[in-house]
């Protein structure tokens, strides 16, 4: 009996250590992108997921904001290439407030997967003050796509 109650204490400590079903790996990634006269450099995308749900939010800091942009200000559509054919958008509207000069950063950008789809960025489009940006991968994105 004591057995038995150790091991199954055992298989419990297991399960609680063990990881999330449908966590996306890796949760972050880095992809270079041009995006002509307004910049070029580096982007890091970090992932989550919940369900079919999930959420990627872009942080680089080759965009500088020329002026204080509010919350909620910048409308964005981040391109990603699924399952190394066709591509899929996760879109948005919930930036931070950007101070003038600040690392332009966008997100959480929203979209639906399926388990086991892998996604990689390939271009970012931004639209702020009616001005718009497009901003296209110049690099794989390292370490890997995101794989839900």
């Amino acid at each position: 009996m004591g057995a038995a109650l150790a091991a199954g204490a055992l298989a419990v400590g297991a399960l609680a250590m063990a990881p999330a079903a449908g966590a996306v790996e890796p949760q972050s990634a880095t992809l270079s992108f041009d995006c002509g006269s307004y910049g070029s450099g580096t982007a890091t995308l970090t992932a989550a997921q919940d369900g079919t749900n999930a959420t990627i939010e872009v942080s680089t800091s080759a965009i500088k904001a020329p002026i204080d942009i509010g919350a909620g200000a910048v409308k964005s559509t981040l391109t990603l290439t699924k399952n190394g054919s066709g591509t899929t958008d996760f879109t948005g509207n919930a930036n931070p407030a950007i101070p003038a000069g600040g690392a332009v950063s966008t997100g959480p950008l929203k979209g639906t997967v399926a388990s086991g789809d892998s996604l990689e960025g390939k271009s970012l489009t931004i639209v702020v003050l009616g001005i718009t940006v497009t901003c296209n991968g110049t690099s794989a994105q390292t370490p890997g796509p995101f794989v839900f």
